[in-house]
């Protein structure tokens, strides 16, 4: 960095705080008033027994949320693979205060239950099931109706499928709420969208899944745990019984399923027993999900209805490939437990779905979503009256199937659904791996279609060689700009035994179930490839034909309309937002006004950047984040705040940037007092908590628009001094999701220096920086200061702050503890050697032919502030 020409530029600069940040700060004086109180749902933690197991008894961690008022409906909530109760906390409190009995539990093998994992098994995990059934009957808390109890099940993916087993096995079960799971789990293991016998090995996900049943960390309180170990060229098989260990081993190694898997799948599969479910149920499916998609609800709400049985289908953004979405799942199941509890519940049920409402998120750059609905669910092939068919065509064409699948095609990184499209390359028109790849393309759509379900088409695949065929088919939507995209990120897997070399088969192929709004003047493109990275491919080298069935084959389209659920008349909604504008308005207004006519100029602290005096920060129930802290700091000065954490350093930057009130006590900037709006905040820069950008645009473009909502010219800005000291390169024309936290770290700092202000405030600056970027920032710091401006800077480094701060601030506790220069600081104390006659020393040295000069005993910072603290942090 040229730091002479970052001198002259600085010389010359200030800087105004952006508009959007004065509002942004009243505001936050409002809403950051506002204290949320902890729930008072009581909670009762014990072990209860279950299934033993080889005869030794088992017992399951439990805890039981009581509501308000009892006796109530009770509900077991049953977790996910790989996880224990402590995850089911916040769904368990929110059902708690909705009036219902909970009872969470760790299932056998995981967290400080006992036994061992037997994956869903009606003799295991099924019994323990139906074992916590028998406990919640026995409470006096939990509504009994004839004399039985009232009990729904509930849960998510691995808990949502013991959920169905459990209502099967149990007809106690009055009702179901089962999310993100599966009808049959080898449709999710060993999928098989267009061909016939086993399915194509999903070894990602399963190897994923399997990981699952090994503790992270061996732990005393779980007697059944041990750690995963490799022992004479065998791995161990952690938690999971021996049994179910050998069969998923055997099958994985074979990529396909062992009759002992296949056995174990089944028993493991509401589709076995479906047929003796009669509690109404419900089934939320996630749209962005890779291991069980909406496939899966499907079939178990075709054998519900099939069985007549009451089952609601919901189709919810989300899934295992996202996090988000699952609040919408426990609202659903909430209202659900409650229509069925008081008798609202018919055959006839509704049909809600997730779909993208035409606008982007200014949050993630992506298109946002609505809910709507339905009077009827149309399942995952549509109705004759809602389907709709889109011609595709393209000549047969010869795809290549490497050893071994590499390269492969990444399409689904389950937890990364937002960053796969980006790496959306490897199968589009122009594919990263050359030959893998049929591709069949539509027209321009004429009318905008709204995909809801699987497409199905027609495709005739040759073997050259092999006697079986593994591909992966997609429909991708093409923008006229050439973007590409994959709906969910999700691809059908095709396996094809018993293929004659030479000889063409002709196979119905089913897409993936996605949701999607494919808009007018965009194409649908079939892709047909070789490899996907998340699947098993076959090891030898081979070559197929893909060709449609005619030169121009039907995509049939399966469609939905529905109602946007609580839209509300758009004549309301502007009357409301309306009448909130101006409440927020007359409240920050008050605020304001209040403020300042206790606070007053101090014209005598005109030159002082900062005048902070007896400042109280005290929140409801007494705790002091800062008290009674004074402090000022002089022009040219840098200064650190130092201080363990919970000292009050980040509340007194907060205070002093307006983004707080103080509890008492004046924060003055250059004389004036410093309230929410504040005039002077324009002559402050800040970075304090974080950075936060808008993920979707660049680093540049997110320093433009946080400059232009200043309303300034942008030749007062200073880019190019910012973007010097952001360091990023090329990297600054990327798009912000994409950075490290250390980038986005240098990209706020730049982002607080626009326009250079008078009084720069940094919370941590350097965190996320690597050694020489903070050799670096520390130079930024000290040439800013030369000219005559002010930097205040929170940090926990000590030895930058001695290196970098002409004072400290040293807080514990809420108090302040120290203030001065840091070489006075640092300088107290030592060892010192006592001389009687300090020039008789020198000249004996001198006449030694030895240079000598005294210097004063100094200690690290790091040691006086240990001093300051003392041994309580």
């Amino acid at each position: 960095m040229n730091a002479a020409a970052l001198r002259e530029r600085l010389r010359s600069r200030t800087v105004q705080l952006s508009l959007a940040a004065v509002l942004a700060a009243a505001l936050a004086a409002i809403f950051l008033s506002i204290t949320i109180t902890g729930d008072s749902v009581p909670v009762r933690s014990r072990f209860v027994a279950g299934t033993p197991e080889k005869g030794k008894p088992v017992q399951l961690d439990t805890s039981l949320y009581l509501p308000a008022s009892t006796p109530a409906p009770a509900v077991l909530l049953s977790q996910g693979f790989g996880g224990d109760k402590h995850d089911l906390d916040s769904e368990a409190r929110s059902f708690a205060r909705r009036g219902y009995v909970v009872l969470t539990y760790s299932a056998r093998g995981f967290g400080r239950s006992g036994g061992l994992i037997h994956f869903a098994s009606p003799g295991y995990e099924v019994h323990d099931g139906t074992l916590l059934i028998d406990y919640l009957a026995n409470l006096r808390q939990v509504r009994h109706v004839g004399g039985r109890p009232l009990v729904a099940t509930a849960g998510a993916s691995y808990g949502g499928a013991l959920s169905l087993l459990i209502a099967a096995a149990d007809p106690r079960v009055r009702a179901v709420a089962a999310d993100v799971t599966w009808n049959d789990i080898s449709h999710a293991l060993f999928p098989n969208f267009g061909g016939s016998g086993p399915g194509v090995y999903k070894r990602l996900l399963a190897g994923a899944l399997f990981a699952n049943g090994f503790p992270d960390v061996p732990d005393s309180t779980q007697p059944a745990a041990r750690p995963p170990r490799v022992t004479d060229g065998s791995v161990s098989c952690g938690r999971f019984a021996p049994a179910v260990c050998a069969a998923y081993q055997s099958s994985a190694a074979a990529g396909e399923p062992t009759r002992a898997m296949r056995r174990l799948m089944r028993q493991a599969s509401p589709a076995t027993v479906i047929n003796r479910i009669h509690a109404p149920t419900l089934l939320t499916q996630g749209e962005q999900d890779s291991l069980f998609p909406l496939s899966e609800a499907d079939a178990n709400a075709r054998a519900l209805a099939a069985n007549g049985t009451p089952v609601r289908v919901v189709w919810r953004a989300g899934g295992h490939d996202t996090a988000s979405g699952g609040g919408t799942a426990i609202s659903e199941a909430e209202s659900w437990f409650a229509d069925v509890f008081e008798g609202h519940v018919g055959t006839a049920q509704p049909f809600r779905f997730s779909e993208q409402a035409g606008v982007v998120s200014a949050a993630t750059g992506d298109a946002a979503q609505q809910t709507l609905q339905a009077a009827a669910y149309p399942g995952i092939a549509g109705t004759p009256q809602r389907a709709d068919t889109v011609e595709v065509s393209g000549p047969p064409q010869p795809v290549n199937a490497p050893a071994g699948g590499s390269p492969a095609a990444i399409t689904s990184i389950p937890g990364l659904v937002g960053i796969s499209p980006r790496i959306d390359q490897a199968l589009t028109l122009s594919p990263s791996a050359p030959g893998q790849v049929a591709t069949f393309s539509s027209p321009r759509l004429r009318h905008s279609v709204l995909l809801a379900g699987a497409p199905t088409v027609r495709l005739v695949i040759t073997a050259q060689r092999s006697p079986d065929v593994t591909l992966f088919a997609a429909l991708r939507d093409l923008a006229p700009d050439g973007t590409t995209t994959l709906p969910a990120q999700l691809v059908a897997p095709i396996r094809l035994t018993g293929m004659r070399p030479g000889v063409p088969r002709a196979v119905t192929v089913r897409l993936p179930s996605v949701v999607r709004n494919v808009h007018a003047g965009h194409r649908l493109v079939l892709t047909v490839s070789t490899t996907d990275f998340a699947y098993a491919m076959p090891q030898q080298a081979r070559t197929y034909t893909v060709a449609l069935e005619h030169a121009s084959a039907p995509v049939t389209i399966p469609t939905a309309s529905g109602n946007p659920i609580n839209a509300g008349h758009p004549v309301a909604w502007l009357v409301v937002g309306a009448a909130c504008c101006l409440l927020v308005a007359g409240a920050v207004g008050f605020v304001l006004i209040r403020r300042r006519l206790v606070l007053k100029p101090d014209p005598a602290l005109a030159g002082v950047p900062v005048s902070i005096k007896s400042l109280v920060k005290e929140y409801k129930g007494g705790y002091r984040a800062v008290d009674d802290v004074s402090f000022r700091v002089e022009p040219g000065q840098v200064v650190g705040l130092l201080g363990p954490n919970g000292a009050g350093k980040t509340t007194a930057l907060r205070v002093l940037v307006g983004l707080i009130t103080p509890t008492s006590g004046a924060v003055h900037v250059f004389g004036q007092p410093i309230v929410p709006g504040a005039s002077v905040l324009a002559r402050v820069g800040a970075f304090i908590e974080g950075p936060g950008f808008l993920p979707h645009l660049t680093g540049r473009e997110n320093l433009h628009l946080y400059w232009a909502a200043t309303g300034r010219a942008e030749t007062d800005a200073e880019f190019d001094t910012a973007l010097e000291i952001a360091g990023l390169g090329r990297s600054v024309d990327r798009r912000v999701r994409t950075y490290s936290h250390g980038m986005k770290q240098r990209l706020g700092i730049a982002q607080a220096m626009l326009g250079l202000p008078e009084l720069l405030v940094l919370d941590e600056p350097t965190n996320g920086l690597d050694p020489p970027q903070i050799a670096e920032m520390r130079e930024v710091l000290k040439d800013y200061a030369r000219t005559g401006r002010t930097v205040v800077v929170s940090s926990h480094l000590l030895a930058e702050v001695e290196q970098t701060c002409t004072h400290v601030v040293v807080m514990h506790k809420g108090r302040l503890v120290a203030a001065g220069a840091t070489v006075e600081i640092a300088g107290a104390g030592g060892v010192q050697l006592a001389v009687p006659d300090p020039a008789e020393a020198k000249r004996v040295l001198a006449t030694a032919g030895i240079g000598a000069e005294l210097v004063p005993a100094r200690r690290a910072l790091e040691d006086v502030f240990l001093d300051l603290i003392g041994d309580e942090q």
